[in-house]
């Protein structure tokens, strides 16, 4: 019996000892349960020092392995790989910055052994998050839930432990846009979800800014909702009904009161509303178009430039 954990890397030379030294620490438990270790290091691309220290720990320790990309593929990228890579009756994939604690671990296998096919966690606090990105974070889960089937949980975690059973379901859905969190909610099983407080990066600085969030978020809206489609629709019938409606308001108008119709200022603005509300709607279809595009190409999600 085997536990695989899969660890994405991005520029986390300061993270790769402590991160291992914290996780030997919390894994005594695994003897008592007839499980031998498996760690991943799958390194996404990085620039710094990642790729050597993970080398010098597969040097001292034949469990510890290495996974190089050839470029930055991005996190959702290194997930999958991790995942196709793990060979383990049990795959629990977590952050090197020591936000994920390796401690839940024993309480986390504890629920499987109750019967359960996934243990996931969420944050029940954003404690050292700037408020304006905590609020968006929020905002987008109550979006995303309320137009989508899939269920995504405020705060979820990719710290998840699951059955064989349940990767290879995900790694059955081989779609080039990947949004993890999506494809969690939408294979289903069985899931325990565990909370716990928000935990702050041991070393260095989160990779995730802004601008690249607010991407992500637009993936995964686009990956598991059609709803945008469907308000494009509506909006173009909505405002054809108030084109039709102004129409006859203004011609009853002209004949009735011979009141012809006077003020550019007021045609211009509605110009300008009718326009931004085409092109908002014409870059929805974009946005799906791009995704479809991407699909049909068939590029390989990663490439790999070392394994050890």
């Amino acid at each position: 019996m085997l536990l695989s954990v899969i660890v994405p890397c991005y520029n986390e030379e300061e993270n790769v000892f402590p991160f291992y030294e914290e996780l030997l620490k919390n894994t005594p438990f695994l003897e008592g349960e007839g499980l031998e270790l498996e760690l991943i290091y799958v390194d996404d691309g990085s620039v710094d020092e990642t790729a050597a220290r993970v080398r010098s720990l597969h040097e001292k320790d034949g469990r510890v392995h290495l996974l190089s990309f050839s470029r930055n593929f991005g996190k959702e990228a290194g997930i999958y790989a991790g995942l196709q890579k793990a060979k383990g009756d049990y795959v629990v994939m977590m952050d090197v910055d020591l936000q994920d604690p390796p401690s839940l671990l024993p309480e986390m296998f504890s629920y499987l052994k109750q019967g359960y096919d996934s243990v996931a966690t969420r944050r029940v606090t954003r404690k050292g998050e700037p408020p304006v990105r905590s609020f968006f974070a929020r905002l987008f889960y109550k979006i995303m839930n309320r137009i989508s089937k899939t269920e995504i949980v405020d705060g979820a975690r990719d710290y998840r432990l699951m059955t064989r059973q349940v990767v290879d379901g995900i790694l059955a859905m081989c779609e080039y846009n990947r949004f993890t969190k999506g494809i969690f909610g939408w294979v289903g099983y069985r899931t325990k979800w565990l909370e716990y407080e928000n935990v702050e990066r041991a070393h260095g600085k989160t990779k995730f800014n802004f601008w690249k969030l607010f991407l992500y978020s637009i993936d995964g809206i686009t990956a598991f909702s059609t709803v945008p489609l469907a308000i494009s629709s509506v909006m173009g019938v909505v405002f054809c009904l108030c084109a039709f409606v102004a129409i006859a308001v203004l011609i009853v108008k002209n004949l009735l009161y011979h009141d012809p119709v006077a003020g550019w200022p007021s045609l211009v603005c509605i110009i300008l509303l009718v326009s931004g509300v085409q092109l908002f709607c014409v870059g929805i279809l974009g946005q799906y178009l791009a995704k479809t595009y991407l699909e049909v190409k068939r590029r390989p999600i990663y490439l790999v430039k070392e394994e050890l």
